[in-house]
């Protein structure tokens, strides 16, 4: 028999997302299934319009620190490593810029992030 399709994404939720295998708070299950289309998506879902240059320096290194060593890094290591300063981290990703990287980067969100 045929594949099924994807069932429909909820209301108001981007088509990108749907099928992705997510926890209760949005983060994805695998980070396999992470691409730049998706980090965009996932980015628009917490507010976030469009990732600038800087936005991809803090999620492209959030993600390379996962994938090396298996621990999401919190703020002060996205900083140290991705050469984004606090101040524009928070103003890149205003609510909660830890959580709002991991996110995007297809990662858990760190521990000690409420």
């Amino acid at each position: 028999p045929p594949a099924s399709p994807a069932p429909p994404a909820p209301a108001g939720e981007d088509p990108i997302l749907a099928g992705l295998s997510r926890d209760a708070a949005g983060y994805l299950s695998d980070p396999q299934q992470w691409s730049e289309d998706i980090a965009r998506a996932l980015a628009r879902s917490v507010g976030i319009p469009e990732l600038s240059e800087a936005h991809w320096k803090a999620i492209r290194f959030a993600r390379e620190e996962y994938l090396s060593t298996g621990v999401s890094p919190n703020i002060r290591r996205i900083t140290k490593g991705s050469g984004v300063d606090t101040r524009t981290l928070y103003a890149l990703f205003p609510k909660s810029p830890g959580k709002a990287v991991a996110l995007c980067a297809g990662i858990p969100k760190p521990a000690g992030c409420i």
